[in-house]
């Protein structure tokens, strides 16, 4: 195994993986505002889930995204 491909490859998952999630959780709270689903003063709950078959990997995050 070569660390530095690793190491690289990781990286660049995790960079996209951010800046993907960022985008579509701010679209989501934006829409579900303007649709009236929530007020945008709350608390969400948030879970990520990451998985690798291959290696059998299953990590979850829970969190609080805070909206004001």
């Amino acid at each position: 195994m070569n660390e530095d491909v690793l190491n690289t490859s990781m990286r660049k998952f995790l960079k996209t993986v951010g800046v993907t999630s960022q985008r579509e959780i701010e679209k989501a709270i934006r829409d579900a505002v303007a649709s009236g689903k929530i007020k945008g003063n709350e608390a969400l709950k948030a879970r990520m889930v990451l998985t690798i078959d291959a290696v059998g990997l299953s990590h979850t995050i829970d969190s609080t995204i805070e909206t004001e």
